[in-house]
């Protein structure tokens, strides 16, 4: 049997409860350092806009720092700083979130700050316009000013999926910002910025009772709306490849990039994380199959990588999702067989299985990650957010590592087996930016 890997715990404290307007809050203390981590998240992200509304829930999350019921334009942003912390927000697929790390002496005014724009933020005429051109600037800088700006979290779910809210783009288009309505806004905040579809965690140098006092004082009286119901955003797998191609005007380089759907990652954990481990597998370090084959000896590619979920979010995102691969070739490099040699490896892999050492090699550096990136209060408070609001269970991140670590050779070689030609949509970007 082959060794597996050592993989230490972590044993964070957890606690939960539920104010009666339906927030939940997790609450997680480490009086190691005087510093504290808050996250709001709010169970609404690129999946729940409406048709005709791309990019909304991305703008939504840039009004929701242009002042709130009791703040002025930019006195967030002057409360964080003020007291030596910092502060930002981010949309996802399935949810958006605000985010502080504070000295801990500042934790009732991160809460009071949270809590008034829970209760709503500043919706005028001159706060939208103004953030739709912020927006498009973003869009300019980050897609259409960029090389393989948009690649391939943009531009290949459109090729996997064939329903709205999978496939659409998520940064929006020109058209559909300009459209945007104050009404549109005040309408998107009462049906998914309520208080019973969030979830509030703090962690760091806390006492639980001062804090439970103090979220009680700051959210009790949030008024009470129920979480809307959540769509089925379901679609049936592939059953032929999807392949399509695009000429990106500044690419140096042609890159391709392919996707397998996955099982569900909340209703059948078991069955989802083989793939995590397998994309790592792949992909992780100079030693990875894919690297150590297409870099290494063919030459074929100048770089690959391997992971869970459009936006690099296997722990955090529902279903559908997918595993993805995506390399940059050589000048004048072949797409097709790239995507052959990746289909030959992936077979030798479902044949012959790994070699001596190779997955506890990779389990080993996976935990390592994981510890790493919840190390720090943030991304502590954020990670059990989104554990609560998708699973309910947000000590699930304790258990992450040792989950990682059992996941056995025979379910990895299974996984590989499943990523064949014909479930797979993959995207070709053509370099128009060579020289």
């Amino acid at each position: 049997m082959p060794p597996r890997a050592r993989i230490p715990a972590t044993k964070y404290p957890v606690e939960r409860f539920t104010l009666d307007n339906g927030l939940r809050v997790v609450l997680t203390p480490d009086r190691s350092a005087p510093v504290i981590g808050v996250a709001v998240v709010y169970d609404v992200g690129i999946r729940s806009e409406p048709e005709g509304r791309t990019g909304f829930a991305h703008l939504f999350e840039h009004l929701m720092f242009q002042g709130s019921e009791n703040l002025e334009k930019l006195a967030h942003f002057r409360h964080v700083q003020g007291a030596g912390g910092t502060f930002n927000g981010s949309t996802h697929l399935d949810y958006t979130d605000y985010f502080e790390t504070l000295p801990s002496n500042a934790l009732e005014r991160a809460l009071f700050l949270e809590a008034d724009r829970m209760r709503g933020p500043r919706l005028t005429e001159e706060n939208l316009r103004n953030q739709v051109d912020v927006v498009k600037e973003e869009i300019r800088v980050n897609v259409l000013n960029r090389p393989y700006g948009g690649f391939p979290w943009l531009t290949l779910p459109p090729v996997m999926f064939d329903t709205f809210p999978n496939a659409h783009d998520g940064y929006g288009s020109f058209d559909d910002l300009e459209s945007a309505t104050v009404a549109d806004a005040a309408d998107f905040f009462r049906r998914y910025y309520a208080s019973g579809n969030a979830v509030l965690a703090v962690s760091g140098d806390i006492d639980v009772a001062e804090a439970t006092t103090l979220i009680e004082r700051h959210f009790g009286d949030v008024p009470a709306r129920p979480a809307p119901r959540r769509p089925d955003f379901a679609e049936p797998d592939l059953t032929a490849e999807r392949r399509t191609s695009y000429t990106d005007r500044l690419a140096p380089l042609p890159a391709v990039a392919g996707a397998w759907r996955v099982p569900d990652p909340v209703t059948d954990f078991a069955g989802y994380l083989p793939y995590v481990v397998l994309a790592e597998v792949l992909t992780d370090g100079d030693a990875s199959r894919l690297v150590e084959r297409l870099v290494q000896r063919d030459r074929t590619v100048t770089s690959i990588g391997g992971y869970l979920g459009f936006m690099g979010d296997p722990f955090d995102v529902r279903d559908p999702t997918a595993l993805l691969l995506q390399a940059h070739l050589p000048p004048g490099g072949d797409v097709d067989k790239v995507l052959r040699t990746i289909d030959e490896e992936l077979d030798r892999l479902a044949t012959d299985g790994l070699t001596e050492g190779e997955l506890a090699r990779t389990q080993a550096r996976m935990a390592t990650h994981l510890l790493r990136d919840t190390d720090a209060v943030l991304g502590r408070a954020l990670r059990m957010a989104v554990l609560e609001q998708q699973r309910g269970e947000p000590g699930v991140l304790n258990e992450l590592p040792r989950l990682v670590g059992e996941v056995t050779e025979e379910q990895l070689l299974a996984a590989a087996a499943t990523l064949r030609p014909e479930r797979r949509a993959s995207i070709e970007v053509i370099a128009g930016g060579a020289q």
